[in-house]
């Protein structure tokens, strides 16, 4: 299988199905724009083990992922998905860049998600977007962007109904989306503890701000939303 992508933390392979890709969790933990970076044993499996649950569940609920088959622990066979350059941000909670950028106070909960654009660029790096940016450059629809705001909505419901079950806040969450062969918008990449912050009923952090923040070793973290997770049979 040929290597695709690298990034920082999954590597993309080819298969001998022009429509499929296999993707491999890798070990790697990166912050603050790949300044700070280290790497755990387990870290690729925990990640791709709770992604695969979350997908798994997301599926049962209506919603369309790239899955198509686990293959192991840490690689996952998946639809091969037309990307839109955008990360598809939903706030629950006041943390992170918000709080910085607009001076609210971290764990301030939302009356509504906020729902927020970024533009896939690392010339640009990453800048925050609205609609009518997306339009003009040609990253996605006017239907496109409604169905987008649609589906992660959802997702946002979904995942607050799943963790409630083990007492666990989404406080906010980042996605990609892309068209598969048939021009459905599908759920690409992961959902994960890498691109979700988790607290518990004490507001512990349960996510990668544990790296971050050097608070916790994130495997040891990211392995009780696993257990977690897996206590509820989905």
């Amino acid at each position: 299988m040929e290597k695709l992508y690298e990034g920082k933390s999954k590597i993309c392979y080819s298969t001998k199905n022009e429509n499929e890709l296999k993707i491999f969790f890798k070990n790697d933990v990166t912050a603050f724009n790949s300044l700070k970076k280290a790497s755990y044993e387990s870290k690729g499996l925990l990640t791709a083990k709770i992604s695969n649950i979350i997908f798994k569940y997301l599926e049962k609920n209506g919603v369309k992922t790239h899955t198509i088959k686990v293959l192991d622990e840490q690689n996952v066979l998946v639809k091969k998905l037309k990307m839109f350059p955008l990360e598809i941000i939903i706030r629950n909670v006041a943390a992170g860049s918000i709080v910085k950028r607009l001076g609210i106070e971290q764990g301030t909960a939302f009356d509504k998600p906020i729902f927020e654009i970024c533009y896939k660029n690392d010339t640009y790096g990453d800048p925050l977007i609205n609609d009518d940016h997306c339009v003009v450059l040609n990253l996605a629809t006017v239907k496109q962007l409604e169905e987008i705001k649609k589906v992660t909505l959802k997702i946002n419901q979904l995942l607050i109904e799943l963790f409630k079950q083990i007492n666990i806040k989404v406080v906010d969450f980042k996605i990609e989306l892309g068209l598969d062969k048939d021009n459905n918008i599908c759920l690409g990449d992961e959902i994960s503890p890498d691109t979700c912050r988790f607290w518990d009923q004490n507001n512990r952090k349960l996510d990668k701000d544990c790296f971050r923040e050097d608070l916790d070793d994130i495997t040891a973290i990211y392995l009780i939303i696993l257990e977690k997770l897996e206590s509820l049979n989905i």
